[in-house]
């Protein structure tokens, strides 16, 4: 099927559209019932009566958003009219809830008359936080806009003129950079003089261009102060009008440094863009074909073409993803009263930088595995880029503190994280962890340091103040690798090759000298081996912990520092647990990387340290270890060694949580079965410690809890090493490394 077909049935299938709503309190009981209802309901709805801000506190109006449209202006459709156009309003609830977590009500105007929106608008102000204004046509959005702004105590926006000025603004600060121009002397040629281009125009003045610097074309040519003062253009063209003589687009664009098309498609030549100045910055954003293809402008100049388009298929997509979600959201968490000059510049600065950090390699997957780097062909952060609410929504937020629109103020640190959660638990519980390394950043080595992910992960801890990384490796390649991926740090570099390292050779063999080992092994091993060397450093003190694993098996890497660092003094065994995150729910699952078939010793040993790593995530461990039967409901070896584990632990002074066992995982998940059937049981609420009978279950468990259970996971940690060491797993992310850095910083505080 084409994309039409494709579209058609998305949409089709049961439940049509793309929206719904669900509850956000308990509904099972009776009492819920009359809590959500009568008589319940009662209650707040006179707390709101008696103050109106109130309904900030007891209903859902700080987080929804209004999205009205009547139709007359739809994407590349033009006037389609208000039930038409629902599809693409649902569609922008969708990213609204995807990329902010705001909920949205469409509202679908069957009216032209910008009064009458004007009125209607208006009166549903109770209801919503905000108001998104969507695919109304000039000049009437012009006027339903102001009015609203004005009248209406809450923010109003207007995506389709400010959306496309805020992202292509953002753009427009990096291409100016880029291009070594100021913004106050460039030459800007507008083709289109609709909202966007007109809304575009008057947000480039205030990011610092000069008025009298822009030009603007309509159908009919550029917009001249002649054709203004003979009545050729509206009230709202005239404010660009400028005292040149008339000519056409490619008059307009000869010697100009900005093209910005918002307009049709194919109307710009190569000739047109061969007439502009040095390095010129080409933004044609009309959709779904540009003035000018990206090929045609990049190929039309010797010099640098700095391409911008509405496309994804082109690099430097200016999309209103970008914006709208995470500019509402600021606002609404401020209880703005409107969206502000302020805000929109605030939200494209924040933009412009963002375009300048490393890139995440979810993005970078996302988009094929390219590299992707800040120059010409990224100026703008890419839509699916995650950090994006946590760049843009406090960077608004703060404006509408600072600028006076806010009702209330917010510490911009505690609202970060609360942004965090909005995008998932493994969000907030790691950011628990990378707030206590903060408190005190400990020396963190990384064994395959010469691997670009390592340099990166590398780059953020230092920048973060997560950690004192140490790079292991050859040091000019690391030094190398850091400039061509434009990281602007100097990294600490243990090179095995380069130092005096005799010391780590002897030690390596003092310890292994009776297992194998010879002296001149040893030396080879840690001149060769970063793996060795890395545990080394960290058992002499050197570094404060171990990373390694990102380009070997899991067995492979672990076992040198097995053999150099080894287990605490206090511990047999070591483990591998991993923490999964649900939307309101954690769970850290062990063991599912060491041990293959544990005894009751092991399995008692491995409860006990993952308590402990619970704690470190300021989660208070409920521990069960699981099996097939119930608490003695089947009596053969394998159900034996969780009972007698649990049994010991519940007789283990030390253990200061509470432990059961054994039992079926859905009684030590469920509430109603563990309450219930074996209220006996010694956990009161559900285990969120789950361990497992053997490395076989462990394994498959998490793996079907992860893809079947949605839920993220967060490591392997390694618990039970007499120093920190986190072994990760081939592949991981930059993000992976970065936070069981954090992790093992957590360790190496408590050492």
């Amino acid at each position: 099927m084409g994309l039409d077909e494709d579209a058609l049935e998305y949409h089709r299938i049961d439940p049509p559209g793309k929206l719904e709503i669900s509850t956000t309190k308990p509904t099972n009981t009776q009492r819920d019932l009359s809590l959500a209802y009568s008589p319940g309901v009662a209650a707040p709805c006179m707390e709101i009566h008696e103050d109106e801000t109130d309904a900030y506190t007891y209903t859902a109006k700080g987080n929804l958003v209004g999205v009205v449209s009547n139709g007359s202006a739809v994407l590349g459709l033009g006037d389609i009219g208000a039930q038409a156009g629902k599809p693409v309003m649902e569609g922008k609830g969708v990213l609204f809830k995807r990329f902010a977590d705001i909920d949205v009500f469409d509202v679908e105007l069957d009216e032209a008359d910008p009064e009458e929106i004007i009125t209607a608008v208006k009166m549903m102000e109770p209801t919503f936080g905000g108001i998104n204004l969507e695919d109304i046509k000039a000049p009437e959005c012009f006027t339903i806009e102001e009015r609203l702004r004005e009248e209406m105590d809450i923010p109003v926006f207007h995506d389709d003129q400010h959306g496309t000025a805020i992202i292509s603004g953002a753009a427009l600060l990096n291409a100016v950079d880029i291009a070594g121009k100021d913004l106050a002397d460039i030459e800007i040629v507008f083709s289109g003089a609709g909202a966007s281009a007109l809304a575009s125009a008057r947000f480039y003045v205030s990011l610092g261009a000069r008025k009298e610097n822009i030009t603007m074309c309509d159908s009919s040519g550029i917009i001249t102060e002649a054709r203004a003062e003979a009545g050729d253009v509206n009230e709202y063209k005239r404010e660009f009008a400028r005292d040149v003589p008339e000519g056409d687009l490619a008059d307009a664009m000869a010697g100009a440094d900005v093209f910005v098309g918002l307009s049709i498609g194919g109307i710009v030549s190569q000739e047109m863009v061969r007439s502009m100045a040095d390095d010129p910055i080409v933004f044609a954003m009309a959709n779904p074909d540009p003035e000018i293809t990206y090929e045609d402008a990049k190929e039309a100049r010797e010099d640098t073409v700095i391409m911008a388009t509405g496309r994804s298929d082109y690099p430097n997509q200016v999309n209103n993803v970008l914006g709208f979600p995470f500019i509402f959201r600021g606002a609404l968490d401020v209880r703005a009263s409107e969206i502000n000059e302020a805000m929109k510049v605030a939200a494209a600065r924040a933009l412009a930088d963002l375009a300048r950090q490393d890139v995440p390699d979810a993005v970078v997957k996302a988009y094929g595995d390219d590299p992707i780097q800040f120059g010409p062909g990224y100026i703008i952060p890419k839509p699916v880029d995650p950090r994006v609410l946590f760049q843009v929504a406090p960077a608004v937020a703060r404006a509408a503190v600072e600028s006076g629109a806010a009702r209330v103020d917010i510490d911009i640190e505690d609202y970060e994280e609360e942004l965090e959660a909005r995008l998932g638990k493994s969000r907030e519980m790691m950011r628990v962890v990378l707030n206590k390394a903060k408190s005190e950043p400990k020396r963190v080595a990384l064994a395959e340091g010469d691997d670009e992910k390592m340099i990166r992960a590398a780059y953020q801890l230092q920048e973060q103040g997560i950690a004192e990384p140490v790079l292991i490796g050859e040091e000019n390649e690391i030094k190398r690798t850091a400039a061509n991926l434009g990281l602007e740090f100097q990294p600490e570099v243990a090179d095995p090759t380069a130092g005096a390292y005799e010391e780590y050779a002897e030690r390596l063999y003092e310890l292994r000298q009776r297992k194998g080992i010879t002296r001149s092994e040893a030396g080879e091993l840690v001149a060769r081996d970063t793996n060795y060397f890395g545990s080394v450093m960290v058992e002499r003190g050197d570094a404060d912990a171990l990373l390694t694993g990102l380009t070997h098996h899991y067995p492979s890497a672990l076992r040198p520092p097995l053999q150099v660092i080894g287990t605490a003094p206090d511990v047999d065994y070591a483990a591998g647990v991993y923490m999964l995150t649900f939307k309101n729910q954690v769970i850290f699952v062990a063991d599912a990387t060491v041990n293959q078939q544990p005894d009751e010793d092991v399995l008692t040993e491995v409860t006990k340290q993952t308590g402990k790593l619970a704690r470190r995530f300021n989660v208070e461990p409920r521990a069960a270890l699981l099996s097939y039967s119930n608490f003695g409901s089947v009596n053969n070896e394998a159900t034996r060694k969780p009972r007698a584990a649990a049994k010991a632990l519940q007789a283990d002074p030390e253990v200061d949580f509470p432990v059961d066992g054994e039992m079926q995982a859905d009684t030590a998940v469920v509430e109603e079965i563990l309450n219930g059937t074996y209220e006996f049981s010694e956990l009161e609420e559900p285990a969120n410690v789950l361990v497992f009978p053997n490395l076989e279950s462990g394994n498959i468990g998490y793996k079907l809890l992860q893809r079947l259970g949605g839920a993220e996971a967060i490591g392997p940690m390694l618990v039970g090493m007499d120093k920190p060491v986190h072994v990760l797993q081939r592949g991981d992310e930059v993000k992976d490394i970065v936070n069981l850095a954090g992790v093992a910083v957590v360790d190496a505080q408590q050492e």
